[in-house]
């Protein structure tokens, strides 16, 4: 679809505004989260890292059915793109003398363990978001006995609750969130 084909904008508000609009909300809501994963991708350069990030927003605004769907869906999609992208940069650097400071494309192009890499990296941020859909209580137990790692007693006193009401928050907690996950078609190995 060509972003002239799209619909009109509301009364008193330009299509040029729009677009900003769109682009700002865009880079507020994951421009922060894309820009550390593409840093890794590209072994630091930050100056790579801003352009893919660049490119991938520009992406998003010129393919609005992306950006129309769910909002939960809308990074997993930019994900991908910036990482056809850092993949698209490295194999033409292949193709033309090689330029400083590109050591870190070989470990993208390297292969097997980038998709894989992706893929823990979605589901954690899966994860995390399920997670913020719990109760506090069941939330705050998860977070002290499995992100913090403390025994049930430490997690009591932290929490400042018996250590059976800590067991049984955990039992339900994990229990929510499996089922939070398998509504959303998420299923971790």
């Amino acid at each position: 679809m060509n972003r002239d084909d799209e619909p009109s904008v509301p009364a008193g508000v330009t299509r040029a505004h729009a677009d900003d609009e769109l682009i700002r909300a865009l880079y507020e809501q994951h421009g922060r989260v894309l820009f550390g994963y593409v840093l890794r991708l590209v072994d630091g350069d930050r100056g790579r890292a801003e352009d893919i990030v660049q490119e991938t927003i520009i992406r998003a605004w010129r393919h609005p059915e992306a950006v129309g769907r769910d909002p939960q869906a809308i990074r997993p999609w930019l994900f991908t793109v910036a990482r056809n992208l850092v993949v698209d940069a490295y194999r033409a650097a292949r193709v033309r003398p090689q330029e400083a400071g590109a050591d870190g494309l070989a470990l993208v192009a390297a292969g097997d363990d980038v998709p894989t890499e992706v893929d823990r990296a979605l589901e954690a941020w899966e994860v995390a978001d399920a997670l913020n859909s719990l109760s506090p209580d069941h939330r705050r137990v998860l977070v002290e006995t499995y992100y913090r790692g403390r025994s049930v007693a430490e997690a009591a006193a932290v929490l400042g609750i018996p250590q059976g009401t800590v067991k049984s928050r955990t039992y339900y907690a994990l229990r929510a969130l499996r089922l939070i996950l398998e509504e959303r078609g998420v299923t971790l190995a």
